[in-house]
């Protein structure tokens, strides 16, 4: 494979579904931790109950609108289920109950008991079908693109331009939002939640809005990796998803408007241009080392980031300093 397929395949993805849904999941865990200073490590959690939202409604056989209701309601559900009672006390409460919390959820889904609403292991199929994702699919069929390697089909087109449109919405209401005084209390929150509470702001309420409305983001993104793939099961939403989206957030530049879109776009062009050259070495490579080594790449670019740019790619380092980070 030449090196201009390598880069058109990792264009592909980093442009694509997955760049997009990993923006999305991301905006929701900076307005959390970029701009209120929150450490969420359960997002992939609110991606579970946004993608089951989806698969129940599917499997139950009501409407794709019914099934969002389910996603952010659960979403809603959830953060204040985790918010009332940790987010009074240390900022590592949290990150320790929602770590737990969202692998909890992985387990309960993934229980025999919960087989007749969430499939168990097996899972919930025919999503896309059955909730009519793909109906209104005005793109003709065919691939587009450039080459033969940089090409969509009209399925992937119209998932792309469901995703990156709810993207840019979002990304937009998020810039309205932080430059409101509702985000500058955040803002502050995240600098010094003393002096905010020293002004009268009433803490628990601002950090609570913004962890429920960040898991809402965050279920949003699940509901549409569930309708992209037509199928939920449990071993998708494991705690590495997470990580991934931290990692997303530090390189775009946390508490930045647009930082998750391009942390997306460059994690998965990186990840997938590293991955097309270890899959065209000289020499055979197994899918398992090659996984390994890819992401062990990444983990080293990620520390030079943290030593040469802390700040994300669109960071400002003199915030950065203002806040402790």
């Amino acid at each position: 494979m030449s090196w201009i397929s390598i880069f058109a395949l990792a264009l592909q993805t980093a442009v694509g579904f997955q760049g997009a849904s990993y923006a999305l999941a991301a905006t929701g865990l900076n307005l959390q931790f970029g701009y209120t200073g929150l450490s969420n490590f359960g997002m992939v959690g609110f991606l579970l109950v946004g993608a089951y939202g989806m698969a129940i409604a599917s499997d139950q056989g009501w409407s794709i609108w019914v099934g969002l209701m389910l996603s952010i309601g659960a979403a809603i559900l959830l953060g204040l289920l985790l918010g009332i009672p940790t987010l009074r006390l240390r900022a590592d409460y949290l990150s320790v109950v929602t770590i737990a919390t969202a692998e909890i959820l992985r387990l309960v889904v993934n229980a025999r008991p919960s087989a007749p609403l969430t499939g168990a292991a097996r899972g919930i199929g025919g999503l896309s079908e059955n909730l009519g994702f793909f109906r209104p699919n005005f793109i003709p069929e065919g691939n587009y693109g450039i080459g033969s390697s940089f090409v969509f089909t009209s399925r992937q087109l119209w998932s792309m331009l469901i995703a990156w449109s709810i993207v840019l919405i979002t990304t937009l209401l998020m810039r309205a939002w932080v430059r409101s005084p509702w985000g500058r209390v955040l803002r502050s929150i995240r600098e010094d939640e003393d002096a905010a509470r020293a002004l009268g702001k009433n803490v628990v309420v601002f950090k609570l809005q913004s962890f429920v409305i960040g898991g809402v983001i965050g279920s949003l993104a699940g509901a549409l990796i569930a309708l992209n793939a037509g199928s939920v099961s449990p071993g998708r939403w494991i705690a590495p998803l997470t990580f991934a989206l931290y990692t997303v957030v530090i390189l775009g530049g946390a508490g930045t408007v647009w930082g998750p879109i391009v942390g997306a776009v460059v994690y998965w062009f990186i990840l997938d241009f590293a991955d097309g050259l270890l899959n065209n070495l000289w020499f055979d490579i197994s899918d398992t080392t090659s996984g390994a080594i890819r992401l062990g790449l990444m983990g080293i670019g990620l520390m030079m980031l943290m030593v040469f740019r802390p700040q994300g790619l669109l960071g400002s380092k003199k915030e950065m300093l203002a806040s402790g980070r």
